[in-house]
């Protein structure tokens, strides 16, 4: 009997053992409860990190990604080089991300200029060099609004799932289509006035699934300063620290997994036993 394409993997002896890896019910306890983080990858896709500002401290290592005509299909030169935050926005992410999970491995992949600024073809080449290059999550307060790079980024996206690498990205401040953050395998996320960096709820409805603060809260800036800002920029990494807790303490969750983990941990979530 000739077998369908691809069924051959669901062969018995092929297939194997999946562990289980969620329990009956999901609490905070078991999901971060003394988790810091250690062994998990942090891309932040942003304007650079300011590795001497205390709210950072060390990063693992980065780069820096430039428009380059002369380079397709890409379009982008990728530079292992050591280098800093040319505005503050990249500084700020990452000061959160490091509050919530202290003792992950931070990585800048610099797409953005001096005027907060870039190229569609350089976000991609960062966040696919992100996927490409061993990191678990990658932060991503930034977004297009052009059509133009649906596709592509939606093939990044793809591949960053079946990687297992978790791409958390904040939706556009402004109403519209924005992209990589509205694919499903995105962790989309949108501001709330909430305060708690703990405080994330969860949204059936799209195109934006979680929020968690990011409207006036303090957040780390150049010349190892501070600023209070607004932002679903500042939503994003209260998600991407939160996943990086809980990735260090369960490595083996899938992206899909995760999601779920996060759902029945929101504020909003009706316990099952509360009836309704």
């Amino acid at each position: 009997m000739t077998l369908p394409a691809w069924s051959e993997q669901f062969a018995r002896e092929r297939l194997g053992q999946v562990p289980a890896t969620l329990p009956p019910v999901v609490s905070r306890r078991w999901a971060f409860e003394g988790a810091t983080g250690a062994g998990v990858r942090v891309a932040v896709v942003d304007s650079g990190i300011d590795a001497s500002h205390p709210a950072v401290g060390a990063i693992s290592g980065g780069v820096i990604v430039e428009y380059d005509a002369d380079a397709p299909p890409s379009y982008a030169r990728i530079t292992e080089v050591e280098h800093g935050d040319v505005f503050g926005h990249g500084t700020a992410c990452a000061g959160i991300i490091r509050a919530l999970a202290p003792r992950c491995e931070l990585f800048s992949v610099r797409v953005l200029g001096s005027r907060l600024t870039g190229k569609g073809p350089v976000f991609a080449a960062g966040v696919r060099w992100a996927v490409e290059h061993g990191m678990h999550v990658v932060n991503m307060s930034l977004s297009t609004g052009k059509q133009d790079y649906f596709g592509l980024f939606h093939e990044i996206a793809d591949l960053a799932y079946f990687r297992n690498v978790m791409l958390v990205c904040a939706i556009n401040n402004v109403p519209g289509p924005s992209y990589p953050s509205q694919y499903a395998s995105v962790f989309s996320v949108a501001a709330h006035l909430g305060k708690d960096p703990l405080h994330f709820d969860y949204n059936p409805h799209p195109p934006v699934e979680f929020g968690a603060p990011g409207i006036g809260i303090d957040v780390a800036w150049l010349d190892q300063g501070s600023i209070t800002a607004s932002g679903n920029s500042f939503a994003a990494p209260h998600i991407a620290g939160v996943v990086t807790s809980i990735l260090s303490k369960h490595p083996r969750l899938t992206a899909f997994e995760m999601k779920t983990v996060l759902a029945a941990l929101a504020d909003n979530r009706i316990p099952p036993d509360a009836g309704g």
